[in-house]
């Protein structure tokens, strides 16, 4: 599809050369007066754009898609998903568009994505737009876990196009420009396999196995491989997401990346009382994806990526199944695994070794039963153990517990100035506290941004503890919480 707009971002669009089977091209809907609300001027710098040039109206309207920048290739990609565990065979992009790929400064190659950027083949029922609060929600969410450490999308722009949707209510139109390793899905697997084309599922493979597995090549069988790695990747991502208590709240098939991101997090929060049944989303009626849930979910949408790859993985189907499944087993010991070694970093214990292991992975196993018979807030205590080793207490956790930690994590005399500024290194300060968002997020829609780009300054490096934003280390009141519930907006 020719483009005319914008020379600000190189391109180079291996997705719609390689895999044409699995995306449309489309152009954007026309947004007049679109202009820019938030730019993520790190992000453009990781991508070699001078944040400057991203200002210029021109830029803009290419940010929008329309006309797309110089080099794009807009395609709306098409895939299928389990969602709530049930089967749709044809989802696909509704509202957004892969503009193209960029080979970032560190020679990373980066998906360049609009969401709400207007109808397309895919959209069903819907018009294609999006509403800005959301998109300044995606914005500052995907820069919290990125200051976390997380695997994430990230938000390049919101961009308002100066039109209202209409939802409930009429509410301001915006475009999200999005940064993804890639977009390449769970569902994307699986409707290339259930399309019965062997051939495009192979290409399919092969192209993830390029773009992100690249040592698979090096294997046996390299579609095992790929499947063993993107279990791993999963595993390592969930446990992340658990230790910082973050309910990623509506993680479908289609919702899963092959690159390890999180991506589409629309009604998620962060967990403050700890609580395995934690809920945010209003449409997850039954629970499904409860925070305690999500090692499962994980493996379960896991377990439906290798059913495609069987006709990869061997020529006789029982054999294939029996490797596929024997690769799945080992989720559960993966994700113990990556999850053990971060509690053991969350509590400064991450260098022992022989019986100091068994000890730090007791102190946090039983730590875990405390936050839930007690619902600690999860981050503010983990935050508070630098303190205790400075003061001597932490009111919230029992002696006997803090006395065994206090003597494990000082063992051999270390520091303790040393050991609480590794403490505060990696237990955050600041995460997105669901009641800051909401009033952020309230303010801005009504046009003021300054508290937007206050919690954004907060969260996006959250270890780091500066005056002014002490508002943003608190948990948001129990009556707050109680009635607090996100929308999938996003």
């Amino acid at each position: 599809m020719a483009t005319g707009g914008s020379t600000a971002f190189r391109f180079d669009n291996t997705f719609v050369r390689d895999l044409p089977g699995l995306c449309e091209p489309w152009k954007a809907a026309v947004f007049p007066a679109a202009h820019l609300t938030v730019l993520n001027e790190s992000l453009a710098r990781e991508l070699g754009v001078d944040p400057d040039a991203l200002r210029a109206g021109s830029v803009v309207e290419s940010l929008v898609g329309h006309p797309a920048p110089a080099g794009a290739e807009p395609v709306a990609q098409v895939y299928s998903g389990h969602q709530f565990g049930n089967f749709n065979p044809r989802l696909g992009d509704g509202r957004a568009l892969l503009l193209g790929e960029i080979i970032d400064i560190e020679g990373r190659r980066r998906d360049l994505h609009l969401k709400g950027s207007g109808r397309t083949p895919f959209a069903r029922g819907g018009d294609g737009k999006a509403a800005l609060g959301p998109m300044l929600r995606e914005y500052v969410i995907g820069e919290a876990m990125h200051g976390l450490g997380i695997p994430t999308t990230r938000a390049l722009a919101v961009i308002a196009t100066g039109e209202s949707v209409q939802r409930e209510t009429p509410l301001p139109g915006a475009v999200l420009a999005r940064v993804a390793a890639s977009h390449v899905r769970v569902g994307t697997f699986e409707y290339a396999a259930r399309s019965g084309d062997v051939d495009l599922l192979r290409r399919l493979a092969d192209y993830v196995i390029q773009r992100h597995y690249p040592d698979a090549l090096d294997a046996d069988n390299a579609y095992l491989a790929l499947y063993a790695g993107a279990v791993d990747r999963q595993a390592a991502l969930v446990a992340r997401w658990m230790l910082v208590g973050f309910v990623h709240g509506v993680m479908n098939t289609d919702n899963m990346t092959l690159s390890g991101e999180s991506i589409d997090f629309g009604p998620c929060a962060f967990m403050d009382g700890f609580n395995p049944e934690t809920v945010f989303s209003s449409i997850d009626h039954g629970g499904r994806y409860a925070y305690g849930n999500q090692p499962a979910v994980a493996q379960w949408n896991l377990a439906r990526l290798g059913e495609t790859l069987l006709p990869l993985i061997g020529e006789s189907p029982e054999d294939a199944a029996e490797a596929a499944t024997d690769v799945l087993r080992s989720f559960r010991d993966r994700y113990d695994t990556h999850h053990r070694a971060g509690l053991r970093r969350r509590l400064g214990l991450d260098a022992a070794t022989g019986v100091r292991l068994v000890e730090a992975d007791a102190l946090g196993a039983e730590l875990l039963t405390v936050f839930e018979s007690q619902h600690l807030d999860l981050n503010g205590t983990f935050r508070s153990l630098a303190g205790s080793l400075r003061d001597g207490v932490c009111p919230v956790l029992p002696a006997p517990w803090l006395e065994r930690w206090h003597n494990c994590v000082l063992a051999d005399g270390r520091d303790v100035q040393r050991v609480s500024a590794c403490l505060d290194a990696v237990n955050p300060l600041y995460v997105p506290r669901n009641h800051e968002v909401d009033a952020a997020l309230t303010a801005a829609v009504a046009g003021d941004l300054a508290p937007f780009s206050l919690l954004v300054e907060a969260v996006s490096r959250p270890y780091e503890e500066r005056p002014g934003l002490e508002r943003f280390a608190q948990p948001a009141s129990p009556e707050f919480t109680s009635s607090f519930r996100t929308y999938c907006g996003t």
